[in-house]
């Protein structure tokens, strides 16, 4: 027992401050207006302590957001010091080197006081529907082409709105509705976390018992990381894969070297930071993208806070894709972030072999903008369609979920409502598993058509077109993505599509784990009743068909 707190106390007050994350996560997506918080989850919630560190997150938070937001509260309680903070003080920043990576991200906190004193801090980061600059998701050249960037500010003061600072934003984004709605939803959100965490104050020792929780569970995450890590046999792995980029490919080359309890993972030898792509990585992002791997592997059980960060470095050069400089383009920085964890595993494939995963095919964003037929008014409609997600050594990588995040694509009632298209057809597409002992997940297959008397504008953010998710331990790589116009390979984009357009993207397959030739006979005969493999795939690469 330590700070007073036995295992059943902790328990059951840590699964409480949880519980509370995920009604503020409820009620931010029943107040959201855009599809990209509401449907696709673009979005965390997250308590942290009144230093800024996290302390508990809803379940379905977005992996990498729960890593940066404490960096970047700290940072926002740098610029507005705690002792400065009074109640209906809420503070605001998208700068992507203090926040989430790039433009579209807004983080906004809440400082909670009890008796006077700030305690706690209830926050959220979301991707909103529009922050400006250029539609496309590659072509700007540095930071300013890409959109607003709000330095740390009061977004409220003493619970009075900025109201200069509000008009500000809208004035600079095309869905200006659906931006400020998102961002107010944030707040109300936070009011409420910021109420449930006073009930639960009162009921386990106010500011001061609150303290001694969040004392507890980051020194016994801690203590758990650091166990799981001394159980690895000490030693430096090295693993360097090429991924699609954009006009030319990006080179991970990744280092992890164990020594006793603590990892530490490096990046040098990796791609210098692209001028021409907006694909380049701050360190706050590939800090969260390094964690998470290591996390699902060795600690996979323990709900995410910050005391699980503090065992695992990182170090990239500055000036590489990893460690871009200010005002280096970033809009697009999961074409490269959503690399890494392929990179760590196949570095990791000799010492923690059975506890990696292939790579996957997801994710891919698209963003449907136009005007309304029946009234002018603008849409702007996101997209964020899954492929297949690679195998493990125990496990058949699933069909078109996310991986390494946990987003959800935009349900077809939704974007058919909002957007003048048609979702033609929406199927798994058949072999685009990796093979293996464990088959990858499939991708999925989506046409779309443009209906009505007005052109669109379609912005696709695709990946693994070039280098396909591959395997590990002998398992194949997944199917590579695609996508045309009407039959017809297309630029990347933006694209003007006019009426009876039909955009099809087929989205990536998993890899898959370990040597094919070793499937369950009975497991492939399922696959091929199925359909997911077809019998000269199955006489191809696992030397069976029946």
């Amino acid at each position: 027992m330590s700070n007073g707190l036995d295992g059943i106390s902790l328990e059951i007050q840590w699964n409480r401050l949880i519980s509370i994350m995920d009604e503020v996560d409820i009620n931010l997506v029943r107040t959201s207006f855009s599809t990209i918080v509401g449907e696709s989850r673009d979005f965390a919630v997250i308590m942290l302590d009144k230093y800024g560190r996290s302390i508990a997150q809803s379940q379905l938070s977005s992996p990498a957001f729960t890593v940066t937001l404490p960096a970047t509260t700290k940072h926002l309680l740098a610029a507005f010091p705690a002792e400065t903070l009074v109640p209906g003080d809420v503070l605001v920043t998208n700068d992507p080197w203090l926040g989430a990576g790039h433009l579209p991200d807004v983080c906004v906190v809440m400082p909670v006081f009890a008796q006077g004193e700030m305690v706690a801090i209830v926050g959220a980061v979301a991707h909103v529907a529009d922050i400006g600059g250029r539609l496309d998701f590659f072509d700007a050249r540095d930071l300013y082409e890409e959109g607003l960037r709000i330095p740390p500010s009061k977004l409220y003061e003493a619970g009075e709105e900025n109201k200069q600072l509000f008009r500000l934003i809208a004035a600079n984004v095309r869905v200006p509705d659906l931006v400020i709605g998102d961002i107010k939803a944030m707040v109300g959100a936070e009011k409420l976390g910021a109420e449930r965490l006073a009930e639960f104050m009162q009921d386990y020792g106010g500011g001061a018992g609150f303290h001694r929780l969040a004392d507890e569970i980051l020194d016994r995450s801690e203590q758990a990381m650091r166990r799981a890590i001394s159980a690895l046999p000490d030693g430096t792995w090295a693993y360097g894969l090429e991924a699609d980029g954009y006009r030319s490919p990006l080179h991970i080359e990744v280092t992890v070297e164990k020594s006793g309890d603590a990892i530490h993972v490096d990046y040098t030898g990796s791609s210098p930071q692209f001028s021409d792509a907006s694909i380049n990585c701050v360190t706050n992002i590939t800090f969260a993208d390094t964690y998470y791997p290591i996390k699902c592997s060795l600690t996979p059980d323990l709900p995410n806070n910050e005391g699980l960060f503090r065992p695992i470095t990182m170090s990239a050069p500055e000036g590489s894709a990893f460690n871009t400089r200010i005002p280096a383009a970033v809009k697009s920085r999961s074409k490269s972030s959503f690399h890494i964890h392929v990179a760590i595993y196949g570095a990791l494939s000799s010492a923690i072999g059975d506890r990696i995963q292939a790579g996957s095919g997801s994710f891919w964003a698209m963003t449907l903008h136009g005007t309304s037929p029946e009234d002018g008014s603008t849409f702007n409609v996101h997209i964020l369609p899954n492929g297949g997600k690679g195998a493990t050594a125990t496990t058949d990588g699933l069909p078109t979920v996310a991986f390494p995040y946990n987003g959800t694509v935009t349900p077809v009632e939704i974007t058919e409502n909002q957007a003048p298209i048609l979702i033609e057809r929406k199927q798994l597409v058949a072999d685009s598993g990796g093979a293996g002992r464990q088959r990858g997940g499939l991708g999925q297959e989506i046409a779309m058509r443009v209906v009505g008397d007005r052109p669109i504008v379609a912005s696709l953010r695709p990946d693994k077109v070039r280098f396909p998710p591959p395997g590990v331990l002998g398992g194949y790589p997944g199917a590579a993505g695609t996508f045309s116009v009407n039959g017809r390979a297309v630029p990347i984009e933006p694209l003007q599509l006019g009426p009876g357009d039909v955009y099809v993207i087929s989205l990536p397959g998993g890899g898959g784990y370990g040597d094919p030739r070793t499937r369950d006979p009975a497991k492939l005969l399922e696959d091929i009743e199925a359909g997911y493999v077809t019998p000269e795939r199955a006489a191809r690469d696992y030397g069976r068909a029946d």
